[in-house]
Parts: structure tokens; sequence; C-alpha cells
């Protein structure tokens, strides 16, 4: 009697053992094939302009390309306030303002890539991209000793092609869903309309180095994302690690929640909200 029950009892531990090992490799599976099917649905690739987060956090982005440099007054104003932000710069503004990029890194900004002359990436080639981004990123690496991991394209433009060779080169393509406007020239009263109006968490706010009125209305900004109970962290301290999918029609950095035997609140791969 005692042997047979040893004998189902190791039949039994040996098939929970395999049924164990069937269920980590399907949901393995199903993580990569998710991340993959959903970022094509809708027949596109799309960058992330805004994250999901249960936390408080937005980030403030600054590009820097043409212009009237203003880093001096806005790193001044980053620091009083005590935000870190990211910077993305082309390899031809980095060469034309080493100071200004050495204060960025040196104040413990971060930095991403902006190709090398700004180029409109849709015109390029994929080849020619890469080497646009390639370039930039050397450049950021000599100037910096930082490794930027996270890419904006010029003018916010963007295509497969763009975010495949984005992807290649070990970069998140990383767009915005609040723009200031301030490379307009734009009012301090109306950007703070513009992003008091949108505010959300995971926002990712977009600024310009050159924006004219950009550090005279920045310490308002600041103070006020604060006292509404926000905190401005640098991307890579948004951005989401691990299993994740962008939404294809919202450009939403979304965490992918595997498929749980117990209860509570499921959130489809798809959903609109």
């Amino acid at each position: 009697m005692l042997i047979v029950i040893g004998q189902n009892w190791g039949r039994l531990v040996l098939m929970l053992i395999v049924l164990l090992i069937i269920v980590d490799t399907s949901q393995i599976a199903l993580l990569t094939a998710a991340k993959a099917v959903i970022s094509t649905v809708s027949g596109r690739l799309v960058p992330v302009y805004s994250v999901l987060t249960s936390e408080p956090r937005v980030s403030l982005t600054f590009e820097g390309a043409s212009g009237k440099d203003m880093t001096g007054e806005i790193l001044g104003v980053l620091e009083e306030h005590n935000v870190t932000a990211t910077f993305f710069l082309s390899g031809e503004w980095m060469e034309k303002h080493g100071d200004s990029v050495k204060a960025i890194s040196e104040s413990s900004h971060e930095l991403g890539n902006y190709t090398y002359s700004v180029p409109h990436p849709n015109s390029l080639l994929k080849a020619d991209l890469k080497r646009e981004l390639e370039k930039a990123h050397k450049c950021v690496e000599k100037v910096s000793g930082q490794a930027p991991k996270v890419f904006r394209p010029p003018y916010g433009e963007y295509s497969n092609k763009v975010i495949e060779v984005s992807r290649e080169l070990g970069y998140e393509t990383v767009i915005w869903s609040i723009d200031s406007l301030d490379w307009r020239g734009t009012s301090p009263d109306e950007m703070l309309k513009r992003i008091f109006g949108k505010l959300h968490k995971g926002a990712i706010i977009r600024f310009h180095v050159t924006g004219p009125n950009t550090p005279k209305v920045l310490p308002q900004i600041i103070e006020t994302i604060e006292e509404q109970g926000y905190e401005i962290v640098p991307l890579s301290q948004l951005l989401l690690e691990g299993d994740y999918y962008i939404h294809p029609h919202t450009g939403e950095m979304r965490p992918i929640h595997m498929p749980s035997a117990g209860r509570g609140e499921r959130r489809s791969l798809l959903d609109e909200t």
C-alpha cells in the first residue's frame, strides 16, 4: 500500500514539474509574441508619446539643433529647482556648442540622440539614417562620455523605417505628449495654458534650448507642476523596463500583464482607455 502511494506521488511530482515548465515557456512566448504583434497591429510602428504609470511623474525634454543657445539660463533654472531633464542634441549642434554640452553633462542631465544634421528622417534611406544616428551617437560619447539610449526623430517625423533603424541600434524612439511650442516664440502665458491644460501622469513635455521665452517661464512651469503633486524625472526613470508594449493608437508605453489565475482587473492589450 505504501509502495503504491509512493510511486503515484513520484509521478504526480514529475507531472507537476513538466506542467510548470510548459507554463513558463508559454508565458515567455506570449510576452515575445505580444510585443511584436501589438506594435504592428495597425500596420505601422509607433514611438513612445507618454507612459502609463500610477505614479504622478512627468519628464521635461529639451531639443538642441539651431537658433540662439539659451542652455546656460535653462540649466540655471533646472539646478535651482533640483530638476534633472533629458536633452536631445544633434551632432552638429554639439560640435558648435561644446561648452553647453559639457555643462549639460556635468550637471548630470541625460543626453539623447537627435541625429547628426537634423534631416527629415522619412526622406532618408535606411542606410543614410543609420549613419546619421551612429555619427550623432559618437558625438555624444566623445563630448559627454554618455552612451545615449533614447532617440527623438527631428520634427517628430517617423515611419516604420525610422523606428526599425532606431531599434536596430538599440534605441527607444521617444516623441512627446505635450508640446510647449516654445520654438515659435510662444508667449509665457500661452505656454502655461498649453502645458497645464494637458498635464497628466506619464507626460513627456517638449522644449528647446533655443526657445526665446523658455528660461523666463520655466521656473513657473516647474513650480506649478510640483505644486500639483507631480515629480519631474528624466526619461530613464519614466520609461518602463521589462515587458511592455506601445499602444498602436495612442503611443502610450504600457506594461504587459500576464494572465492571472486569481481575481483582479485585467487590462486589454489593445484597449483604448
